[in-house]
């Protein structure tokens, strides 16, 4: 998996400088912002897992960029960092969507243990499934194929077998095109463009799709409007394979 890649949204250029230079060390990728508007455009460019916001930014306020990037990115992890004073400003914060805050002045050691906690949860190692059942076929994502009860088979690419075993491993919720694009290419914001994971889905749920199995057959995968992508309900882990996650 590619190293953690945190967007610093700090208008003080020495906060910003340690701030980033404490999270290097840490063996994070950085990028900086020092205003509201570069640090909108980098916290919601592809391949961003976490955004260090400073709530009073020139150009364009944290909290501003913090609703806007929440109408884009729903998911993106938010530590808000403030003001010892800024009271309503975390309450507003919070209420908003940010995931936790940090007041300056802060630890370097406090920051990181708070960024590291923020991962921890959304940067969970995805389980090592191989097989997932679907309606009349079951799918081997070692062999990389669908083999269907008539004994047809359907061959993945290793990226269709890699963005397959992703939303099913994270079926609870829709996944953004943004982080399938950071957790199954692994790249950011000099990689592909969104639409190559729409493309890639296009022909998986063709592949995906019963032979014999008439023209209503549910999608195996489901589109979330403003969101994402989701695995739909007819893919499952079989029990044994559930077991031995667990």
């Amino acid at each position: 998996m590619p190293k953690a890649r945190i967007i610093v949204v700090e208008d003080e250029p020495a906060i910003r400088r340690g701030v980033s230079d404490a999270l290097r060390l840490s063996g994070y990728e950085v990028t900086e912002a020092a205003d509201g508007i570069v640090g909108l455009r980098e916290a919601t460019s592809a391949g961003v897992d976490l955004v260090l916001l400073d709530i009073m930014l020139p150009k364009r306020d944290g909290l501003e960029v913090l609703s806007e990037l929440r109408r884009t990115n729903p998911t993106r992890p938010v530590i808000l960092l403030t003001a010892r004073g800024s009271e309503d400003d975390r309450v507003r914060g919070l209420k908003m969507g940010a995931d936790d805050y940090v007041v300056k002045p802060f630890s370097a050691k406090e920051l990181i243990a708070r960024v590291e906690a923020i991962l921890r949860r959304t940067m969970r190692a995805i389980p090592d499934v191989r097989l997932v059942e679907m309606g009349g076929g079951m799918i081997d994502l070692q062999r990389r194929e669908i083999r269907w009860s008539d004994t047809t088979r359907a061959d993945l690419s290793e990226t269709e077998a890699a963005l397959l075993k992703y939303l099913v491993c994270n079926r609870e919720r829709a996944v953004s095109r943004e982080e399938l694009l950071s957790r199954v290419w692994g790249i950011g914001t000099a990689g592909l463009e969104t639409r190559a994971v729409d493309m890639h889905v296009a022909r998986l749920r063709a592949k995906l799709k019963d032979p014999h199995g008439g023209e209503d057959q549910p999608e195996a995968i489901v589109t979330v409007r403003a969101h994402g992508y989701m695995a739909g309900p007819a893919l499952a882990i079989p029990e044994e394979e559930s077991a031995l996650k667990s």
